[in-house]
């Protein structure tokens, strides 16, 4: 029986083939020779062996790495940071802690290493890669949003897109050769899939400036060798398998659905308390209504107006238009306010959704509108050889590629140029002098012999020529050697050496006095802070306009990832090495329990919050501490920060210590200003109460209160300067006690006042 044919396995290796063009393999070419070049293999092996077989040396002077080096360092300096803005206000708190779990994913994935390799890969290969996906074996099984970093070769971009983000391609694929025990191990629950899957593959192109056979090796991870492919299980080799993960982007219809909410369980209990006491007022204006047409029928009964059948008739005629008043009104009442209490809603569903909800009839009757329309959504698929392990559309929420570029130089195409290409010629040219220069000495301290034929014996001379003393055998007759002098180098060649370095860092950007050349330091501290401000233009440019709009949209991936993974209630502990705490916790989706315990709500509802993701302007960029220090130094002579504000941003050993008893003596200070203030209202309290008692003629009473009031007066500010010193001592030894100490001397004042009090206003009365 034949085998089945996988059409979508089909159509993703017919993309890749179509991908794989011309244009691709050029920029390759070139990237993986620039990525030669900054990791010092700068030698084709035809130019090794020209160069061996003249005897010049083959050595090279890599000028690249540093400038490599150096650009990575200004890159990654810091860690990214982002904020989140929420789009209703009910939204802030939520996107307040998406910083804190943007920390977390970070962290968690080793993001400042992954990002370190995805600078170095951008400056020599043109373009780093960062992706966002999912651990669903983290946690648990409950799942951990991840960051990882793809080789650049193996990724492929629709050529037709030309957006530096890559928004506008119709797919985005990873393409990788890898050992099939290897992939059954990523994929376990695959594994019978990639077992009968066909293996077989195009052999990989060699893009190297080194070509030179099966033995030649790139630095760059391209694809492995089958030599190298190993089944750890059977200790033999294994079967290399050709693997694809493909995102595309398609239009999913969806329908915006307006319809009427009614009130919830609460509304509707207070609606049926207000209806219940509107009625029964009504029903009491009722009953005094049918008491009276009782009483008036009674009278008419009895003056025979009319008959005892009448009367009957005409009361239960009258009770039942009453209860029919009620009912009616019960109705009308508790629809109006239902009513009132309704709101219109929209919800976004898909087109297959709302066909099943326009079935419901307890849904469909509250519908007031609907409107079509088209929503990005993102397709992933994963195919082994000819087989397709998965394809699945990944979250609503998610809707751009969470592959991310970050470009060197942007071309308006998916193939940038890197930082090492402008740089390969002048490499060359550097090297090439240096070669020439080292041979010319070379030959100057090896003398080369002119001889005539069968004068000498060309051995003995080869051997000892350069000893120092020796004697050289000459036939008889025949005329002595003459030696052979190089010509002198022209100066030309260190100049082009010097040159071809102030050359390299023109062109990169990178200065001298930027890689700590002390030579080309300037003189003053100022000078060298304006050399360092100057310097760094360009790669603030690279970085304003490449790298922070690649980490604005990584950080909204991670948003929308982790907006649809995590969903359950999760804690966060969030390390912070730079902060005071050190570490944090931050709690989502908290449930809220109702007298029966049942969840009712979500406090902290992260997965339903909305909210804009931003990149922390130069959040990566290194920072000047001594610039920033001498900096804050002139914001606190200004007051516009606080001493703690500028020692946390000290390295001072135990500054988290010191910071705290500052806080602690601010504290303590502030209350005993508070017990001055305390104190100076008593005295006002007192001095009033003296005026009372001399107005009231009790003099004696007056001296003797007088006089105790200035004792205690003199007693209580005593006790107030003996406790303000010791608590200026103290604060410096002690954390807690200071404050238990000033709380209860607070008490012990108050108390003596207000006996103080008590007493005059005893006295008063008397």
């Amino acid at each position: 029986m034949a085998k089945r044919k996988d059409k979508i396995a089909d159509k993703v290796k017919h993309m890749y083939t179509l991908v794989k063009n011309h244009n691709r393999a050029q920029w390759e070419y070139i990237n993986q020779k620039g990525f030669d070049f900054a990791h010092d293999n700068q030698l084709t092996e035809k130019e090794r062996i020209a160069l061996e077989e003249q005897g010049m040396p083959t050595f090279t002077i890599n000028r690249i790495m540093p400038v490599v080096e150096m650009l990575n360092f200004y890159a990654t300096a810091n860690k990214p940071r982002w904020q989140a803005i929420g789009v209703e206000g009910s939204d802030s708190d939520v996107a307040a802690v998406f910083s804190d779990i943007a920390d977390y994913v970070w962290d968690l994935s080793n993001g400042s290493g992954l990002y370190a390799n995805c600078i170095n890969d951008a400056v020599t290969k043109s373009v780093g890669y960062l992706m966002v996906t999912v651990d669903q074996n983290s946690d648990e099984g409950m799942g951990d949003v991840i960051i990882k970093q793809p080789e650049p070769f193996d990724v492929f971009v629709d050529p037709k897109s030309r957006d530096m983000l890559f928004k506008d391609a119709a797919f985005v694929m990873i393409r990788k050769v890898l050992p099939k025990v290897h992939l059954q191990q990523l994929f376990p629950e695959m594994k019978a899939k990639i077992k009968r899957a066909n293996s077989s593959y195009d052999t990989e192109d060699n893009y190297s400036e080194k070509s030179m056979g099966p033995m030649q090796k790139d630095f760059g991870y391209k694809d492995i060798d089958s030599q190298e492919a190993v089944d750890p299980d059977k200790g033999e080799r294994d079967e290399l398998i050709e693997f694809f993960e493909v995102y595309e982007k398609i239009k999913v219809p969806y329908v915006n659905v307006f319809y009427v909410k009614p009130p919830d369980e609460k509304q509707m209990k207070q609606i049926q308390q207000q209806v219940e006491v509107a009625i029964k007022e009504m029903e009491q204006e009722l009953q005094v209504e049918l008491a009276e047409k009782e009483r008036m029928l009674g009278e008419a009964l009895q003056s025979g107006q009319i008959i005892q059948e009448r009367y009957e008739l005409e009361l239960t005629k009258a009770q039942k238009e009453m209860e029919s008043k009620i009912q009616e009104a019960y109705m009308q009442l508790s629809s109006k306010l239902q009513a009132e209490s309704s709101i219109i809603e929209n919800i976004s569903v898909t087109e297959k959704e709302f066909i099943a909800l326009s079935k419901e009839p307890d849904f469909a009757k509250h519908i007031q509108d609907s409107v079509k329309f088209y929503k990005n959504r993102v397709r992933q698929c994963c195919v082994a050889g000819d087989v397709t392990l998965y394809e699945k559309v990944l979250p609503d929420n998610i809707t751009e590629y969470p592959i991310v570029p970050f470009h060197f130089k942007w071309t308006g195409t998916p193939y940038p140029i890197s930082a090492v290409s402008p740089l390969i010629g002048k490499q060359r040219e550097i090297n090439k002098a240096h070669q020439l220069m080292v041979h010319n000495a070379s030959l100057g301290s090896s003398l080369r012999w002119m001889h005539e034929e069968g004068s000498i014996d060309p051995d003995y001379w080869e051997k000892y020529a350069s000893s120092p003393g020796a004697l050289l055998p000459v036939r008889s007759g025949a005329t002595p050697p003459t030696p052979v002098q190089p010509a002198p180098l022209s100066n030309a060649f260190f100049s082009i050496c010097q040159e071809g370095k102030q050359d390299m860092e023109y062109l990169a950007g990178i200065y001298s006095a930027m890689m700590g050349d002390a030579g080309a330091q300037h003189e003053t501290y100022r000078g060298m802070l304006a050399v360092d401000e100057y310097g760094t233009r360009r790669i603030k440019q690279w970085m304003t306009n490449a790298l922070e709009p690649a980490l604005k949209q990584l950080g909204t991936s991670v948003m929308q990832f982790t907006q649809a993974i995590y969903s359950a209630n999760k804690r966060f502990n969030i390390v912070q090495p730079d902060a005071l705490q050190g570490e944090k916790q931050v709690e989502i989706n908290i449930p809220i329990f109702n007298d029966m315990g049942e969840a009712i709500q979500k406090s902290m509802d992260y997965q339903e919050a909305k909210f804009d993701v931003r990149i922390i302007a130069g959040s990566t960029m290194p920072i000047n501490r001594w610039a920033y220090l001498e900096e804050l130094k002139q914001l606190l002579q200004f007051g516009v920060v606080d001493d703690i504000a500028v020692l946390a941003e000290t390295d001072l050993k135990n500054k988290e210590q010191i910071i705290q008893r500052k806080s602690l003596y601010s504290q303590l200070q502030g209350q005993i200003q508070q017990m001055e203030a305390s104190l100076q209202d008593k005295e006002g309290t007192i001095e009033t109460l003296s005026r009372q008692l001399v107005q009231a003629g009790i003099k004696t009473e007056v001296l003797k209160a007088s006089k105790e009031v200035d004792k205690r007066k003199e007693q209580l500010k005593g006790d107030l300067q003996r406790e303000y010193l010791d608590t200026e001592a103290e604060q410096k030894l002690l954390k807690g006690q200071e404050k238990n100490n000033s709380k209860l001397q607070q008490d012990r004042l108050k108390n003596a006042v207000d006996q103080t009090i008590k007493d005059l206003q005893t006295m008063n009365k008397k």
